[in-house]
């Protein structure tokens, strides 16, 4: 399938039209207003939100991601991947990662890293499929509200 990346900023319209109801799919407790509050903050701290288009111009599939540089060296880390239900399957998702794996090599990154949660099965197959390998467990503990 033929898609183009495009990185959308804070302000542009298609993050909420296109963007925001992609992300809601893999994390459907996020309001738009709490995601556009995320987005911006994120933005300033290295934020790049990447959509892969369709020649129809539909979002099919959507990465945020940022560099970091860590004690293991400089990782392209992925917050969030998900491609549209209808479009899975079709290599979109495959596309999109090839083109943060890009992206991170251009970057000076010795990685790509993700976090998926322990029971999205589907997405670890797809990791699996496409050459990552889990190397770590993240631990959490939520804090209490001030």
């Amino acid at each position: 399938m033929r898609v183009s990346f495009v990185d959308i900023v804070p302000g542009d319209p298609r993050m909420d039209s296109a963007v925001a109801p992609l992300v809601q799919v893999l994390r459907p407790g996020l309001t738009a207003a709490a995601f556009r509050e995320f987005v911006t903050e994120a933005h300033g701290q290295g934020l790049v939100v990447t959509a892969a288009f369709g020649t129809d111009g539909a979002a099919l599939a959507v990465a945020t991601h940022r560099v970091l540089a860590t004690s293991r060296g400089r990782v392209l880390f992925v917050d969030d991947l998900v491609t549209a239900p209808a479009a899975r399957g079709r290599g979109v998702g495959r596309a999109l990662l090839a083109e943060l794996e890009r992206r991170g090599g251009a970057a000076g990154c010795v990685r790509v890293e993700l976090d998926s949660g322990v029971t999205n099965q589907t997405a670890h197959r797809f990791y699996h499929a496409t050459g990552l390998t889990i190397t770590a467990l993240h631990f959490a503990k939520d804090l209490p509200t001030p």
